[in-house]
Protein backbone atom coordinates (compact mmCIF):
# COMPACT_ATOMS: atom_id res chain seq x y z
CA UNK A 1 0.00 0.00 0.00
CA UNK A 2 2.68 2.33 1.41
CA UNK A 3 4.69 1.57 -2.59
CA UNK A 4 1.75 2.44 -4.76
CA UNK A 5 1.17 5.96 -2.23
CA UNK A 6 4.95 6.58 -3.22
CA UNK A 7 4.72 6.07 -7.07
CA UNK A 8 0.78 7.57 -7.62
CA UNK A 9 0.66 11.46 -7.45
CA UNK A 10 -2.69 11.31 -7.41
CA UNK A 11 -3.00 9.40 -4.18
CA UNK A 12 -0.14 12.05 -2.49
CA UNK A 13 -2.11 15.44 -4.01
CA UNK A 14 -5.60 13.64 -2.42
CA UNK A 15 -3.64 12.76 0.76
CA UNK A 16 -1.92 16.33 0.92
CA UNK A 17 -5.51 18.30 0.13
CA UNK A 18 -6.91 16.12 3.15
CA UNK A 19 -3.95 16.94 5.62
CA UNK A 20 -4.05 20.33 4.65
CA UNK A 21 -8.01 21.17 5.03
CA UNK A 22 -7.21 19.91 8.82
CA UNK A 23 -3.93 21.17 9.49
CA UNK A 24 -5.33 24.64 8.62
CA UNK A 25 -8.47 24.32 10.79
CA UNK A 26 -6.96 23.31 13.70
CA UNK A 27 -3.46 24.82 13.79
CA UNK A 28 -4.61 28.02 12.02
CA UNK A 29 -1.84 30.29 13.27
CA UNK A 30 0.81 28.12 12.00
CA UNK A 31 -0.73 27.18 8.55
CA UNK A 32 -1.08 31.20 7.70
CA UNK A 33 2.38 30.88 7.31
CA UNK A 34 2.51 27.88 4.81
CA UNK A 35 0.88 30.14 1.41
CA UNK A 36 4.79 30.32 0.58
CA UNK A 37 4.67 26.50 -0.55
CA UNK A 38 1.67 26.69 -2.73
CA UNK A 39 3.17 29.79 -3.89
CA UNK A 40 6.68 28.16 -5.03
CA UNK A 41 5.77 25.78 -6.30
CA UNK A 42 2.87 27.30 -8.66
CA UNK A 43 5.71 30.14 -9.39
CA UNK A 44 8.28 26.81 -10.11
CA UNK A 45 5.95 25.75 -12.66
CA UNK A 46 5.02 29.56 -14.51
CA UNK A 47 9.38 29.90 -14.54
CA UNK A 48 9.02 27.17 -17.40
CA UNK A 49 5.98 27.65 -19.27
CA UNK A 50 6.99 30.50 -21.63
CA UNK A 51 10.40 28.94 -22.47
CA UNK A 52 7.87 25.61 -23.04
CA UNK A 53 5.48 27.22 -25.15
CA UNK A 54 7.95 28.32 -27.65
CA UNK A 55 9.67 25.43 -27.67
CA UNK A 56 6.59 23.32 -28.38
CA UNK A 57 4.66 25.69 -30.68
CA UNK A 58 7.76 26.15 -32.64
CA UNK A 59 8.28 22.52 -33.24
CA UNK A 60 4.82 21.81 -33.84
CA UNK A 61 4.94 24.44 -36.96
CA UNK A 62 8.06 23.28 -38.11
CA UNK A 63 7.72 19.43 -37.96
CA UNK A 64 4.09 20.08 -39.73
CA UNK A 65 5.66 20.57 -43.11
CA UNK A 66 2.41 22.51 -44.02
CA UNK A 67 1.61 25.99 -43.55
CA UNK A 68 -1.64 26.22 -44.52
CA UNK A 69 -2.68 23.13 -42.17
CA UNK A 70 -1.52 25.65 -39.28
CA UNK A 71 -3.23 27.98 -40.12
CA UNK A 72 -6.47 26.40 -40.55
CA UNK A 73 -5.89 24.93 -36.67
CA UNK A 74 -5.52 27.77 -35.69
CA UNK A 75 -8.45 29.49 -37.29
CA UNK A 76 -10.96 26.79 -36.12
CA UNK A 77 -9.30 26.65 -32.88
CA UNK A 78 -10.74 30.56 -32.30
CA UNK A 79 -13.88 29.79 -33.96
CA UNK A 80 -14.50 26.59 -31.26
CA UNK A 81 -12.79 28.89 -28.19
CA UNK A 82 -15.52 31.89 -29.07
CA UNK A 83 -18.76 29.81 -29.60
CA UNK A 84 -18.00 27.85 -25.94
CA UNK A 85 -17.19 30.72 -24.70
CA UNK A 86 -20.14 32.20 -25.15
CA UNK A 87 -22.16 29.50 -24.60
CA UNK A 88 -20.53 29.56 -21.09
CA UNK A 89 -21.75 33.15 -20.70
CA UNK A 90 -25.38 32.68 -21.14
CA UNK A 91 -25.60 29.67 -19.58
CA UNK A 92 -23.84 31.62 -16.36
CA UNK A 93 -26.74 34.67 -16.71
CA UNK A 94 -29.67 32.01 -17.69
CA UNK A 95 -28.93 30.19 -14.19
CA UNK A 96 -28.47 33.23 -12.38
CA UNK A 97 -31.80 34.62 -13.68
CA UNK A 98 -33.57 31.38 -13.15
CA UNK A 99 -32.51 30.35 -9.84
CA UNK A 100 -32.23 34.14 -8.22
CA UNK A 101 -28.71 33.56 -5.87
CA UNK A 102 -29.15 37.14 -4.69
CA UNK A 103 -32.78 37.76 -4.83
CA UNK A 104 -33.75 38.79 -1.44
CA UNK A 105 -30.59 40.01 0.12
CA UNK A 106 -31.59 43.35 -0.02
CA UNK A 107 -27.65 44.47 0.79
CA UNK A 108 -27.37 47.70 2.91
CA UNK A 109 -24.64 49.18 0.41
CA UNK A 110 -23.29 51.90 3.52
CA UNK A 111 -22.12 48.61 5.52
CA UNK A 112 -20.13 46.86 2.61
CA UNK A 113 -15.92 48.12 2.95
CA UNK A 114 -14.75 49.25 0.02
CA UNK A 115 -11.19 49.27 1.39
CA UNK A 116 -11.38 45.36 0.27
CA UNK A 117 -11.44 45.94 -3.15
CA UNK A 118 -8.42 48.66 -3.44
CA UNK A 119 -5.87 45.81 -4.24
CA UNK A 120 -7.80 44.50 -7.11
CA UNK A 121 -8.63 47.97 -8.53
CA UNK A 122 -4.71 48.59 -9.03
CA UNK A 123 -5.05 45.85 -11.90
CA UNK A 124 -8.05 47.04 -13.78
CA UNK A 125 -6.12 48.81 -15.92
CA UNK A 126 -5.22 45.09 -17.34
CA UNK A 127 -8.64 44.71 -18.70
CA UNK A 128 -8.62 47.31 -21.38
CA UNK A 129 -10.09 48.11 -24.64
CA UNK A 130 -10.51 46.34 -27.57
CA UNK A 131 -7.50 48.10 -29.09
CA UNK A 132 -5.21 48.02 -25.99
CA UNK A 133 -5.90 44.20 -25.81
CA UNK A 134 -4.77 43.82 -29.54
CA UNK A 135 -1.68 45.97 -28.61
CA UNK A 136 -0.97 43.70 -25.41
CA UNK A 137 -0.49 41.24 -27.83
CA UNK A 138 2.53 41.92 -29.08
CA UNK A 139 5.55 42.76 -26.16
CA UNK A 140 7.71 45.20 -26.52
CA UNK A 141 10.61 43.35 -27.01
CA UNK A 142 11.14 39.87 -28.10
CA UNK A 143 12.74 38.70 -24.71
CA UNK A 144 9.62 41.01 -22.79
CA UNK A 145 7.37 37.82 -24.23
CA UNK A 146 9.08 35.76 -21.72
CA UNK A 147 9.81 37.84 -18.84
CA UNK A 148 5.55 38.99 -18.47
CA UNK A 149 3.18 36.76 -17.58
CA UNK A 150 1.14 37.02 -20.75
CA UNK A 151 0.83 33.81 -22.49
CA UNK A 152 -0.45 35.30 -25.88
CA UNK A 153 3.00 37.16 -26.46
CA UNK A 154 4.66 34.11 -26.18
CA UNK A 155 2.32 32.59 -28.65
CA UNK A 156 2.29 35.11 -30.97
CA UNK A 157 5.98 34.97 -31.03
CA UNK A 158 6.06 31.01 -31.25
CA UNK A 159 4.58 31.20 -34.33
CA UNK A 160 6.51 33.97 -36.09
CA UNK A 161 9.92 32.13 -35.48
CA UNK A 162 7.89 29.00 -36.04
CA UNK A 163 6.94 30.05 -39.90
CA UNK A 164 10.15 31.66 -40.38
CA UNK A 165 12.10 28.91 -39.14
CA UNK A 166 10.38 26.57 -42.20
CA UNK A 167 10.63 29.29 -44.51
CA UNK A 168 14.38 29.06 -44.41
CA UNK A 169 16.82 26.24 -46.33
CA UNK A 170 17.37 22.68 -45.13
CA UNK A 171 20.99 23.27 -44.13
CA UNK A 172 19.95 26.46 -41.99
CA UNK A 173 16.77 25.14 -40.29
CA UNK A 174 17.71 21.75 -39.49
CA UNK A 175 20.65 22.82 -36.86
CA UNK A 176 18.06 25.61 -35.68
CA UNK A 177 15.24 22.96 -34.99
CA UNK A 178 17.17 20.36 -33.43
CA UNK A 179 18.33 22.66 -30.93
CA UNK A 180 15.27 23.77 -29.88
CA UNK A 181 14.30 20.44 -29.66
CA UNK A 182 16.56 19.48 -27.35
CA UNK A 183 16.00 22.83 -25.11
CA UNK A 184 12.14 21.55 -25.19
CA UNK A 185 13.90 18.06 -23.47
CA UNK A 186 15.50 19.59 -21.17
CA UNK A 187 12.93 21.73 -20.11
CA UNK A 188 10.72 18.98 -19.61
CA UNK A 189 13.00 16.95 -17.49
CA UNK A 190 12.95 20.04 -15.11
CA UNK A 191 9.37 20.31 -15.14
CA UNK A 192 9.33 16.46 -13.99
CA UNK A 193 11.48 17.31 -11.57
CA UNK A 194 9.47 19.99 -10.18
CA UNK A 195 6.41 18.08 -10.08
CA UNK A 196 7.68 15.85 -7.20
CA UNK A 197 7.17 18.92 -5.39
CA UNK A 198 3.23 19.10 -6.24
CA UNK A 199 1.94 17.00 -2.83
CA UNK A 200 4.08 20.00 -0.79
CA UNK A 201 2.57 22.96 -2.79
CA UNK A 202 -0.98 21.71 -2.82
CA UNK A 203 -0.55 21.35 1.79
CA UNK A 204 0.78 24.47 1.64
CA UNK A 205 -2.07 26.27 -0.33
CA UNK A 206 -5.04 24.74 1.40
CA UNK A 207 -3.86 24.52 4.65
CA UNK A 208 -3.35 28.10 4.54
CA UNK A 209 -6.57 28.98 2.61
CA UNK A 210 -7.98 27.10 4.97
CA UNK A 211 -6.25 28.85 8.04
CA UNK A 212 -7.53 32.42 6.25
CA UNK A 213 -10.53 31.98 5.56
CA UNK A 214 -11.89 29.39 7.68
CA UNK A 215 -14.07 26.10 6.64
CA UNK A 216 -17.35 27.97 7.86
CA UNK A 217 -16.37 29.80 4.97
CA UNK A 218 -17.98 27.25 2.89
CA UNK A 219 -21.42 27.92 4.35
CA UNK A 220 -20.99 31.82 3.74
CA UNK A 221 -23.05 32.41 0.23
CA UNK A 222 -23.38 28.60 0.35
CA UNK A 223 -26.35 28.53 -2.28
CA UNK A 224 -24.27 30.77 -4.48
CA UNK A 225 -21.20 28.16 -4.31
CA UNK A 226 -23.64 25.34 -4.77
CA UNK A 227 -25.35 26.64 -7.75
CA UNK A 228 -21.70 27.59 -9.42
CA UNK A 229 -20.96 23.91 -8.94
CA UNK A 230 -23.71 22.44 -10.40
CA UNK A 231 -23.54 24.48 -13.23
CA UNK A 232 -20.00 24.15 -13.92
CA UNK A 233 -20.46 20.27 -13.39
CA UNK A 234 -23.24 20.74 -16.08
CA UNK A 235 -21.26 22.22 -18.30
CA UNK A 236 -18.41 19.56 -17.99
CA UNK A 237 -20.65 16.55 -17.90
CA UNK A 238 -23.42 17.37 -20.43
CA UNK A 239 -22.29 19.94 -22.71
CA UNK A 240 -18.80 19.14 -23.22
CA UNK A 241 -19.75 15.70 -22.88
CA UNK A 242 -22.45 16.04 -25.76
CA UNK A 243 -19.32 17.18 -27.88
CA UNK A 244 -16.83 15.05 -27.19
CA UNK A 245 -19.80 11.74 -27.74
CA UNK A 246 -19.88 13.48 -31.04
CA UNK A 247 -15.85 12.85 -31.74
CA UNK A 248 -16.74 9.55 -30.92
CA UNK A 249 -15.12 10.16 -26.77
CA UNK A 250 -16.13 10.03 -23.22
CA UNK A 251 -15.88 12.59 -21.16
CA UNK A 252 -15.67 10.49 -17.65
CA UNK A 253 -12.58 8.63 -19.22
CA UNK A 254 -11.10 12.20 -20.10
CA UNK A 255 -11.43 13.49 -16.35
CA UNK A 256 -9.66 10.03 -15.53
CA UNK A 257 -7.03 10.41 -17.93
CA UNK A 258 -6.10 13.79 -16.10
CA UNK A 259 -7.16 13.17 -12.45
CA UNK A 260 -3.36 13.59 -11.59
CA UNK A 261 -3.82 17.43 -13.23
CA UNK A 262 -7.12 18.08 -11.71
CA UNK A 263 -6.07 16.84 -7.92
CA UNK A 264 -3.35 19.58 -8.29
CA UNK A 265 -5.58 22.09 -10.10
CA UNK A 266 -7.80 21.30 -7.20
CA UNK A 267 -5.32 22.18 -4.51
CA UNK A 268 -3.26 24.90 -5.84
CA UNK A 269 -6.83 26.90 -7.69
CA UNK A 270 -4.14 27.51 -10.76
CA UNK A 271 -4.12 25.40 -14.29
CA UNK A 272 -0.95 26.88 -14.83
CA UNK A 273 0.87 24.18 -12.71
CA UNK A 274 -0.35 21.26 -14.86
CA UNK A 275 0.52 23.32 -18.56
CA UNK A 276 3.38 20.99 -19.24
CA UNK A 277 1.95 17.99 -18.49
CA UNK A 278 -1.52 18.02 -20.05
CA UNK A 279 0.50 19.04 -23.26
CA UNK A 280 2.56 16.15 -22.66
CA UNK A 281 -0.43 13.62 -22.37
CA UNK A 282 -2.66 15.25 -25.24
CA UNK A 283 0.27 14.18 -27.06
CA UNK A 284 0.59 10.68 -26.09
CA UNK A 285 -3.12 10.29 -26.73
CA UNK A 286 -2.18 10.41 -30.78
CA UNK A 287 -2.65 14.10 -31.13
CA UNK A 288 -0.39 15.92 -33.69
CA UNK A 289 1.99 18.20 -31.84
CA UNK A 290 0.81 20.92 -34.14
CA UNK A 291 -2.74 20.84 -32.58
CA UNK A 292 -1.81 20.39 -28.91
CA UNK A 293 0.57 23.28 -29.17
CA UNK A 294 -1.59 26.01 -30.46
CA UNK A 295 -4.96 24.72 -29.14
CA UNK A 296 -3.63 24.16 -25.35
CA UNK A 297 -1.84 27.51 -24.91
CA UNK A 298 -3.86 29.67 -26.56
CA UNK A 299 -6.83 28.11 -24.83
CA UNK A 300 -5.42 29.33 -21.37
CA UNK A 301 -6.45 33.03 -22.41
CA UNK A 302 -9.29 32.39 -24.99
CA UNK A 303 -10.92 29.26 -23.76
CA UNK A 304 -11.92 29.47 -20.11
CA UNK A 305 -15.81 27.86 -20.01
CA UNK A 306 -15.26 27.54 -15.71
CA UNK A 307 -14.46 31.66 -15.54
CA UNK A 308 -17.00 32.18 -18.10
CA UNK A 309 -19.62 30.94 -15.88
CA UNK A 310 -18.37 33.01 -12.99
CA UNK A 311 -18.11 35.85 -14.48
CA UNK A 312 -21.95 36.54 -15.68
CA UNK A 313 -23.37 34.39 -12.42
CA UNK A 314 -21.35 36.59 -10.13
CA UNK A 315 -22.53 39.81 -11.91
CA UNK A 316 -26.49 38.95 -12.23
CA UNK A 317 -26.06 37.79 -8.73
CA UNK A 318 -24.29 40.70 -7.77
CA UNK A 319 -27.32 43.09 -9.57
CA UNK A 320 -30.13 40.72 -7.46
CA UNK A 321 -28.22 41.43 -4.01
CA UNK A 322 -27.54 44.74 -4.60
CA UNK A 323 -31.41 45.31 -5.51
CA UNK A 324 -31.00 46.37 -9.47
CA UNK A 325 -33.56 44.79 -11.36
CA UNK A 326 -32.44 43.82 -14.67
CA UNK A 327 -34.08 43.84 -17.73
CA UNK A 328 -33.28 41.46 -20.91
CA UNK A 329 -31.91 44.24 -22.65
CA UNK A 330 -29.70 44.91 -19.40
CA UNK A 331 -28.96 40.98 -19.86
CA UNK A 332 -27.58 41.07 -23.94
CA UNK A 333 -25.51 44.01 -23.04
CA UNK A 334 -24.06 42.41 -19.79
CA UNK A 335 -22.98 39.66 -22.68
CA UNK A 336 -21.67 41.44 -24.83
CA UNK A 337 -19.56 43.05 -22.33
CA UNK A 338 -18.47 39.68 -20.81
CA UNK A 339 -17.53 38.38 -24.01
CA UNK A 340 -14.55 40.70 -24.55
CA UNK A 341 -13.52 41.33 -20.59
CA UNK A 342 -13.52 37.35 -20.59
CA UNK A 343 -10.35 37.11 -22.60
CA UNK A 344 -8.11 39.48 -20.77
CA UNK A 345 -8.31 36.76 -17.73
CA UNK A 346 -4.88 35.25 -17.93
CA UNK A 347 -1.94 36.99 -16.73
CA UNK A 348 -3.70 39.17 -14.31
CA UNK A 349 -3.03 38.88 -10.50
CA UNK A 350 -6.14 37.35 -8.50
CA UNK A 351 -7.62 37.56 -12.06
CA UNK A 352 -11.05 36.63 -11.46
CA UNK A 353 -11.89 39.56 -8.98
CA UNK A 354 -10.32 41.88 -11.07
CA UNK A 355 -11.92 41.11 -14.43
CA UNK A 356 -15.14 40.63 -12.68
CA UNK A 357 -14.77 44.99 -11.42
CA UNK A 358 -13.98 45.90 -14.62
CA UNK A 359 -16.97 44.08 -15.70
CA UNK A 360 -19.03 46.10 -12.80
CA UNK A 361 -16.90 48.90 -13.77
CA UNK A 362 -18.56 48.95 -17.37
CA UNK A 363 -21.97 48.49 -16.48
CA UNK A 364 -22.36 51.09 -13.93
CA UNK A 365 -25.98 50.59 -12.75
CA UNK A 366 -24.46 47.74 -10.89
CA UNK A 367 -22.78 49.16 -7.91
CA UNK A 368 -19.11 47.42 -8.28
CA UNK A 369 -18.66 47.77 -3.95
CA UNK A 370 -21.53 44.79 -4.20
CA UNK A 371 -17.82 42.97 -5.31
CA UNK A 372 -17.54 42.58 -2.04
CA UNK A 373 -19.90 40.26 -1.05
CA UNK A 374 -17.88 37.18 -3.11
CA UNK A 375 -14.83 37.88 -2.06
CA UNK A 376 -15.06 35.10 0.89
CA UNK A 377 -15.78 32.70 -1.03
CA UNK A 378 -13.82 33.07 -3.90
CA UNK A 379 -10.61 30.66 -3.30
CA UNK A 380 -12.97 27.69 -2.75
CA UNK A 381 -15.42 29.14 -6.23
CA UNK A 382 -11.95 29.24 -7.73
CA UNK A 383 -10.84 25.80 -6.97
CA UNK A 384 -13.79 23.88 -9.75
CA UNK A 385 -13.31 27.03 -12.17
CA UNK A 386 -9.99 26.17 -12.63
CA UNK A 387 -10.37 22.37 -13.13
CA UNK A 388 -13.31 23.08 -15.66
CA UNK A 389 -10.95 25.60 -17.40
CA UNK A 390 -8.52 22.80 -17.89
CA UNK A 391 -11.19 20.16 -18.45
CA UNK A 392 -12.21 22.65 -21.73
CA UNK A 393 -9.38 23.24 -22.95
CA UNK A 394 -8.48 19.44 -22.86
CA UNK A 395 -12.03 18.50 -24.96
CA UNK A 396 -10.98 21.69 -27.03
CA UNK A 397 -7.88 19.73 -27.86
CA UNK A 398 -9.35 16.68 -28.96
CA UNK A 399 -12.55 18.10 -30.54
CA UNK A 400 -9.92 20.24 -33.01
CA UNK A 401 -7.86 17.08 -33.75
CA UNK A 402 -11.23 15.21 -34.49
CA UNK A 403 -12.26 17.92 -37.17
CA UNK A 404 -8.55 18.09 -38.77
CA UNK A 405 -8.30 14.29 -38.36
CA UNK A 406 -5.10 14.91 -36.80
CA UNK A 407 -5.28 12.14 -34.06
CA UNK A 408 -4.49 8.65 -34.02
CA UNK A 409 -8.08 7.16 -32.98
CA UNK A 410 -6.86 3.59 -32.22
CA UNK A 411 -4.26 5.10 -29.59
CA UNK A 412 -6.28 7.55 -27.89
CA UNK A 413 -9.11 5.07 -27.04
CA UNK A 414 -6.83 2.66 -25.81
CA UNK A 415 -5.24 5.10 -23.45
CA UNK A 416 -8.51 6.73 -22.15
CA UNK A 417 -10.20 3.10 -22.08
CA UNK A 418 -7.42 0.95 -20.03
CA UNK A 419 -5.73 3.08 -17.49
CA UNK A 420 -3.21 0.18 -16.55
CA UNK A 421 -2.10 0.92 -20.23
CA UNK A 422 -1.83 4.47 -20.13
CA UNK A 423 0.25 4.83 -17.17
CA UNK A 424 2.33 2.12 -18.48
CA UNK A 425 3.11 4.96 -21.52
CA UNK A 426 3.55 7.73 -19.13
CA UNK A 427 5.74 6.49 -16.27
CA UNK A 428 9.04 7.82 -16.07
CA UNK A 429 12.03 7.07 -13.94
CA UNK A 430 13.94 10.58 -12.06
CA UNK A 431 17.32 9.54 -10.72
CA UNK A 432 16.46 6.84 -9.15
CA UNK A 433 15.26 3.54 -10.81
CA UNK A 434 13.03 2.76 -8.30
CA UNK A 435 11.18 6.34 -8.06
CA UNK A 436 8.37 6.23 -10.51
CA UNK A 437 5.93 8.78 -11.66
CA UNK A 438 3.15 9.04 -14.06
CA UNK A 439 3.26 12.35 -15.62
CA UNK A 440 6.23 13.07 -17.68
CA UNK A 441 8.83 11.41 -20.37
CA UNK A 442 12.17 11.05 -19.74
CA UNK A 443 13.32 11.66 -22.86
CA UNK A 444 12.23 12.54 -26.32
CA UNK A 445 8.45 14.27 -25.81
CA UNK A 446 7.38 13.59 -28.92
Amino acid sequence: MFSHVKSSLFLQVVIALILGCLFGHFFPDIAKNFQVLGDSFVRLIKMLIAPLIFCVIVMGIYNSGNLKKAGKVGLKTIIYFEIMTTLALVLGIAVAYWLKPGHGMDIDLSTLDASSLSKYQENMHSVTSISDFFLNMIPQTAIGAFTGSDILQVVLLSILFGISLSLLPGDVKAPVASFIDKVSQVIFKMMSIIVKLAPIGVFGAISFTVAKFGINTLFNLGYLVIIYYLTVIFFVVIILGAILKLCGFNIFKLIRYFKEEISIVFGTSSSDSVLPQVMYKLKKLGIRDTTVSLVVPSGYSFNLDGFSIYLTLAVVFIAQATGVNLSFHDLLVILLITLFTSKGAHGIPASAIVVLAATLSSFPIIPAIGLVLILSVDWIIGIIRAASNLVGNCVATLVIATWEKDIDRVQAHKMLDDPEFAKSQLVIKINDENDNFDILPSSSHK
